[in-house]
């Protein structure tokens, strides 16, 4: 196995691992409330395009070496964390695996693709700096994985906002302590 793909693999358990982390983490009634209120107001209005931007907005910063893998394993943690506060407010959810969020809808496989590919890029870019190897040869790789994971990113908000039909109204997620 080659290293790209060695670390592209890496990257996905690494962003598995932290999501789940954040999904089994225990949520006050208090803080699960305050993460929907907000939550609630990043979803009001949204479309495929404020999907694709917010996710995008999350992504493109993954591939500053080193510091992009703590940006993604943190976002990954946040994630997980905020998939445990809304299960706390609403049952149906609570029933579903958290992975299976991730690994059964096809916008989270593609938005952990995407993900991966930035993390591992940055853990590419780090080693380089780290041996003092020049990065430059690198840079038209990100540059290509960074429009491939824009295109991955944009039809994953498309398919996500089709899939959770945000057009017609999702009803907002209940809040704990109302």
């Amino acid at each position: 196995m080659n290293a790209r793909l060695a670390a592209f693999a890496a990257a996905a358990a690494a962003f598995t691992g932290f999501f789940y982390a954040g999904s089994a983490s225990d949520v006050d009634a208090e803080a699960a409330s305050e993460l929907i209120r907000e939550f609630n107001e990043l979803i009001a209005g949204i479309d495929a395009l404020g999907i694709f931007v917010h996710n995008a907005s999350l992504a493109l910063p993954m591939f500053v070496p080193g510091l992009g893998l703590a940006w993604g394993l943190y976002a990954a943690w946040a994630t997980g964390y905020a998939v445990a506060a809304i299960s706390t407010s609403a049952p149906a959810l609570a029933q579903i695996h958290p992975l299976a969020i991730l690994y059964l809808s096809p916008f989270g496989l593609m938005e952990l693709a995407a993900y991966s590919m930035a993390l591992s890029r940055s853990a590419l870019l780090l080693g380089a700096l780290v041996r003092r190897t020049p990065v430059a040869p690198q840079l038209k790789p990100a540059a290509a994985e960074a429009g491939i994971l824009a295109a991955v990113l944009l039809a994953a908000a498309h398919v996500e906002y089709v899939m959770l039909d945000l057009g017609s109204g999702v009803p907002a997620v209940p809040d704990p302590l109302a």
